[in-house]
């Protein structure tokens, strides 16, 4: 069955909800701005058991507030953002349950297979999840690294899901067409992950509603868990409530 999966996403030192799409040097298109830290977040998931959330850096400036989240819930919270086999075993050891990486894997805008192999040395198959966040193209979705500005020529196709499901423990991936926008799910997307990923996967990008988990659940047979950000009560959205997907969890 599909879950509902809780993130802290990290801009600036700030707890933020951002259109994914408009991230740059500058800035980002801001949903939300929150007045907590990283810390009151892990707390609220570490109470309600919400378990397999994400701590996501948004470019520089963000340690000291990841860190404050992963030691909160230790072991409870996973973690991303410019994370590489220097650092890696750096968050793991502070608290992460497992390490996400996307840019450090490719060399050159080219996937690096020796990169994959140096990083998965530090954390193990076990500790490791692969970014595969996206951008639909002409050819189905590729993989878009450097903040998402940057479409490389890795195809999220079947092929690269069953490789690459062989070195890591889960897959996370944005849709960063529509991350952060609230106007719905890339329905083909999560259709598409559910019928070729044999690992676990959360989708995040567009979800608005407590209806776009069924859907999700529907379009995937139960094999894709969902994040839901920007349209979250505790984000500022309107959408939907964390008691709800707290009750969808349950049930």
């Amino acid at each position: 069955m599909t879950l509902f999966r809780p993130c802290i996403d990290l801009h600036q030192g700030k707890v933020k909800q951002i259109v994914g799409g408009s991230l740059n040097d500058e800035g980002a298109d801001t949903n939300y701005v929150s007045p907590y830290d990283a810390a009151y977040y892990a707390k609220l998931y570490r109470e309600h058991n919400l378990t397999g959330g994400h701590v996501i850096a948004l470019g520089p400036g963000n340690k000291e507030e990841a860190l404050k989240a992963l030691q909160t819930w230790p072991g409870g919270l996973q973690f991303g953002g410019g994370v590489n086999a220097d650092n890696a075993a750096e968050f793991l050891e502070a608290g992460a349950s497992h390490v996400i990486v996307t840019s450090y894997l490719f060399e050159n805008d080219q996937f690096s297979w020796e990169r994959l192999e140096k990083i998965k040395a530090v954390t193990g198959k076990d500790r490791l999840i692969l970014d595969l966040s996206c951008r639909r193209t002409e050819q189905g979705w590729n993989i878009a690294t450097n903040r998402w500005q940057t479409v490389t020529d890795t195809r999220v196709d079947t092929e690269t899901l069953h490789q690459l499901s062989k070195h890591c423990a889960e897959f996370l991936i944005h849709a960063a067409d529509v991350e952060g926008l609230q106007g719905g799910i890339d329905e083909d997307l999560v259709r598409h992950l559910g019928q070729n990923c044999q690992i676990p996967v959360t989708y995040a990008g567009g979800a608005r509603s407590l209806e776009d988990l069924e859907l999700v659940d529907q379009l995937s047979s139960g094999k894709v868990d969902l994040t839901i950000g920007s349209a979250l009560d505790i984000f500022g959205g309107n959408g939907v409530t964390l008691e709800e997907c707290i009750r969808w969890n349950q049930n």
